[in-house]
């Protein structure tokens, strides 16, 4: 062991973790375990699917007695704990009971709610003396207190159901072709000071009222539902810079920190990371201790749905928070992972781990957890991180329990991962996908050598079909399309992964060199015409292409993700733009508000497609046979089309060339332009008839009157 890894040792000891040197070091060596008879251990990996168990499970109060059920086959022993205090020493220990079907269970005759509570559990060959055993997290626990290390050591909570007054709300019904997503991270919509949070960061600082940012901010801009990065307890700290674990050495992550939550440690927990506020925030503390990040994340999705808002949540079911110690890796790490035939972790997420989602009652596990979202806290809908690595019975599963509780619920699939890419096969089993195809084609797929159709340019094999199908929806029965029906289709430019869309455009026009240090940051952010027109020409196509809109937050206003330049962190991109942030819980991340003001032109703009899409279905819900397409001669890079609906027709004309200008012939009548290179809108900005010329880089959406 190393000095840091000593210092975690005993940072986890002075909190009274039961974890010692021997099975710190049992721990580190576990991943790379390997079982001598190769063909034996095959064999009892594979008869494990026989277990299977409908006991209810967790920790619950029924009748005054308190229960305890943990699946575990593979244990030969498990010891209940019980700590009145978190920072007790020893707990109460009580020997559990296992059934046929690999349930370990016990019964106390007493309520135990808010009590903390672990499990030790041994496995074949351990000793079963050892007092300092690692205790483990009721994976089916619904709320946990987390000790602010990154072993993440937990304690489970005892709950008991309370009556929760939602005061007559309830899931937002919404028609999947009418959704406007914005996906967004709970700490970053308010961490800045820019926002005017009292409680920055957190769930309660998310829904304040009276401030520049957050919700108030978010119903401003007129979106009908806000997609949350992970919001379920998770590992939010990495293992220390230059330092290692199971043999993997962090020489990647400075920051030592998980800032967007795609470590999961407890799927029926909201993460109490976001109960508390960012001023408050310590190292090697407990956070959650009191369970009222229950309250705190009801109280934030009561909220918006008072503003008629869906909630989704982005759900990590595909690995496990991949550091920590006391979860499912020491509950039964051959029944709840995918392994080679030596006993060692798959991980083609790349994380760490892949769990055995294909497993009876890892699906279980899966599919209950989803179901205790919907009906306990009342979310509307799911994004699933790596959708491909969940096996296909499980996503049938999950989408037939979940619509018989609600039947508008939506369901949408990160469609790729290490187990390939299948928005075709998403689709085909009803759930949306994130659409690459549109990103990469309309924005392009990096902005140094492989910018997309708004730069004029055609990404790898894109085209001025290709093209017309995004508008469409990217259906199948278009060349090369993905969906069986467009409200499959999310359609989206930016997420949290990789460049935003202002940065990919300011540095895909040549105007920002990505490798300058920036010390100005406000003065970068302001944005030149030429980036200006580019955000609105890809805004345009966005909003007006048939299928789920979706924007990641600050999109709408350009937003840059610099590393400031000042931070103390041993950072070689301090000063220059970043395109993975998921570790700089700084300015890197948080929505600062004065940007928005700074580029309030296209932040405007963004509002008035948002109107625009609300107000007319013939954007979202046109029937593809009335939807007709022209091309101009003059460019390969213009495109118009028009859409007849309901008595409404529609013109939408781009022109994506760079230096030419163009005119398109307009059929007979007189048009209102409701967008033009500078505005959008629902109120007529002048009128057109006859011919309408369109600038290099802009587009028009004009309505027959």
């Amino acid at each position: 062991m190393n000095l840091k890894n000593i210092i975690a040792l005993l940072i986890i000891l002075s909190a009274n973790q039961s974890i010692n040197a021997k099975e710190f070091d049992l721990y580190s060596k576990e991943n790379t375990a390997v079982h001598l008879d190769t063909s034996l251990f095959i064999k009892r990996y594979q008869e494990l699917d026989k277990y299977y168990s409908t006991k209810k499970l967790g920790s619950f109060i029924e009748n005054g007695k308190t229960y305890f059920r943990l699946f575990a086959p593979s244990a030969e022993q498990v010891r209940l704990c019980v700590f009145k205090n978190l920072d007790d020493k020893t707990g109460k220990e009580y020997f559990m009971a296992k059934d046929p079907n690999g349930v370990w269970e016990i019964e106390t005759d007493d309520e135990l709610t808010g009590s903390y509570y672990g499990y030790k559990i041994f496995q074949k060959g351990e000793d079963i003396s050892n007092a300092n055993k690692t205790i483990c997290v009721d994976p089916y626990a619904k709320a946990v207190a987390t000790f602010t290390t990154y072993m993440n050591p937990r304690r489970a909570i005892v709950t008991k159901e309370e009556n929760y007054d939602w005061e007559g709300t309830d899931w937002i019904k919404q028609d999947p072709r009418d959704l406007i997503i914005y996906e967004m991270h709970v700490r970053d919509m308010t961490a800045h000071k820019s926002s005017g949070a009292k409680r920055p960061g957190s769930y309660n600082g998310l829904i304040e009222k009276g401030i520049k940012g957050g919700l108030g901010y978010i119903k401003s801009l007129g979106v009908n539902t806000v997609e949350l990065m992970p919001a379920q307890d998770f590992g939010f700290a990495e293992i220390p810079f230059q330092d290692s674990i199971d043999g993997k050495f962090n020489t990647w992550n400075p920051y030592e920190r998980n800032h967007w939550g795609y470590m999961t440690g407890a799927f029926f927990a909201p993460a109490s990371y976001y109960s508390e506020s960012r001023d408050k925030f310590k190292w090697n503390t407990w956070l959650g201790k009191d369970g009222k990040q229950i309250k705190d994340f009801k109280d934030m999705v009561k909220a918006f749905h008072k503003e008629e808002i869906a909630v989704i949540m982005d759900v990590v079911y595909n690995h496990l928070s991949e550091y920590e110690a006391g979860n499912l890796k020491q509950i039964d790490k051959e029944y709840y992972f995918r392994l080679d035939d030596k006993g060692n972790y798959l991980q083609t997420s790349w994380c760490g781990n892949d769990l055995k989602t294909e497993r009876p009652m890892v699906r279980r596990l899966i599919v209950e957890s989803i179901l205790h979202w919907m009906k306990e806290y009342k979310i509307d809908g799911f994004r699933f991180d790596l959708a491909t690595l969940i096996d296909w019975q499980t996503i049938d599963e999950i989408y037939s329990e979940a619509k018989k509780i609600n039947p508008d619920v939506i369901l949408i699939a990160e469609a790729w991962g290490g187990g390939g890419y299948s928005p075709d096969g998403f689709s085909k089993h009803n759930y949306a996908a994130w659409n690459d195809q549109i990103r990469n084609g309309i924005k392009g797929e990096n902005p140094n050598d492989a910018p997309g159709w708004i730069f004029g340019q055609w990404y790898n094999n894109n085209s001025p079909k290709r093209i017309k199908s995004y508008v469409n929806g990217t259906l199948v029965r278009d060349s090369l399309g993905l969906f069986q029906k467009k409200e499959h289709s999310v359609n989206y430019l930016e997420s949290h992964d990789g460049y935003t869309f202002g940065d990919f455009i300011r540095i895909a026009s040549h105007e920002t060199d990505p490798n300058k240090i920036i010390k100005n940051i406000d003065k970068h952010v302001k944005l030149t015409p030429c980036q200006t027109k580019l955000n609105k020409l890809g805004a345009l196509f966005l909003f007006t292409a048939q299928g789920i809109t979706m924007i990641h937050a600050g999109q709408e206003f350009a937003r840059s993700k610099v590393v400031p330049h000042t931070i103390d962190v041993n950072d070689p991109e301090k000063g220059r733009i970043d395109h993975n942030s998921y570790n700089k819980d700084t300015e890197t991340n948080y929505i600062n508000y004065k940007h928005a003001e700074i580029n309030k032109d296209l932040l405007n703009y963004y509002k008035g497609l948002i109107e625009l899409r609300k107000k007319y279905e013939a954007f979202r819900r046109a029937d593809y046979n009335n939807i007709f397409f022209y091309d101009n001669p003059k460019s390969k890079f213009a495109l118009g089309y028009s859409i007849n609906y309901e008595q409404q027709t529609f013109i939408v004309l781009f022109n994506a060339d760079q230096k030419n200008e163009v005119e398109f012939t307009l059929h007979e009548g007189t048009y209102d332009v409701l967008v033009d290179k500078n505005s959008a809108g629902t109120k007529s900005l002048y009128e057109v008839s006859n011919k309408i010329k369109l600038e290099p880089a802009s587009g028009v959406v004009l309505k027959l009157k």
